[in-house]
């Protein structure tokens, strides 16, 4: 499905339609797809997305402007039963972006299925009262027959504004959620230029670019252990290059050995994939420099997580 056709107006003359806008949450549990979808719906890679769950940290808005409307996505982390302070934190900003939004988008992974988690969510979102949009994720894993079912039980369980399946991969429904979502939106300005695809600065987005890499070459604790630092970002226009210091932060010496490796060769693969990346997508070359040290406890720890960069409420 072609993203530049507008189809929520192309029978409808741009006078007599009311320009709409306002904050959108996507939120679930963990691993249900909702970075994704963002990055699909706004045809521009603004979070990064693993395989592994609690992959996203902060809540990344993504943008996407059309003719009579525009639509502010904030991605949010998983929500979960959390135990430590880094993980109440991750959750604290899913539940503070349903409060700041002017609607929800609830995913659920029709594949994968944690029916008294989900359940704990819709709790939440009677206490929030927004309106809210039901999307069935990852319905290219599953039988049709097993979407009606579905539909109904999750129908009888909320008000549900909209109950759409999607496959976000396959980009399988969206321009219906779309059109579903602005339903939802009140009349109101663009907020952002319409060529914005994220507020997201480039330093931020190096630094997930580069966690991403960590997440998808390393194993067990490491990648959740691992944070990174953005220390210099300078442009260099007549070379047309851009010069970066990262730093990863880990907790123990043998996480820095396992992103270290031997020989030095995990980091020199997790550098190479994240300039390459970068590069794609700030399209110019870069020279970037990895380091890492050991701060231990950071996920613990209030000081340490503030010098991070994470928020703490």
């Amino acid at each position: 499905m072609d993203p530049s056709n507008h189809q929520i107006t192309k029978n409808d003359s741009p006078a007599k339609k009311e320009f709409r806008s306002g904050y959108v949450a996507l939120i679930g549990l963990p691993n249900v797809g909702k970075s994704t979808l963002l990055n699909q719906l706004v045809g521009y890679k603004v979070a990064i997305t693993t395989p592994k769950p609690q992959t996203t940290r902060f809540q990344v808005r993504g943008i996407l402007t059309r003719e009579n409307f525009q639509i502010v996505f904030v991605d949010t982390p998983g929500i979960h039963q959390a135990k430590d302070l880094f993980n109440r934190l991750m959750v604290e900003q899913a539940l503070k972006a349903i409060e700041e939004v002017d609607s929800v988008v609830f995913l659920i992974d029709v594949a994968n299925r944690n029916p008294q988690a989900e359940e704990k969510i819709i709790e939440i979102l009677h206490k929030a009262q927004k309106p809210t949009i039901l999307a069935l994720n990852k319905i290219d894993l599953v039988k049709k027959g097993e979407l009606l079912p579905l539909i109904d039980f999750f129908s009888h369980l909320f008000p549900f504004k909209a109950i759409v399946p999607i496959s976000a991969l396959e980009r399988d429904g969206l321009e219906e959620l779309v059109n579903e979502i602005v339903a939802t939106l009140p009349p109101g300005p663009m907020y952002y230029q319409p060529d914005m695809t994220t507020d997201q600065s480039e330093r931020m987005l190096v630094a997930e670019i580069i966690r991403e890499k960590i997440f998808l070459l390393t194993r067990q604790e490491v990648p959740y252990a691992s944070a990174v630092v953005v220390e210099e970002f300078n442009e260099d226009q007549e070379r047309n290059l851009i010069r970066i210091q990262a730093t990863v932060y880990v907790e123990k010496d043998s996480q820095k050995g396992i992103i270290i490796g031997k020989g030095g060769q995990m980091l020199k693969k997790i550098g190479t994939l994240a300039r390459e990346e970068l590069e794609f997508l700030l399209g110019r070359k870069v020279h970037l420099e990895i380091w890492v040290k050991v701060l231990k406890g950071w996920r613990k720890e209030e000081k340490a997580l503030k010098r991070l960069g994470f928020p703490v409420y």
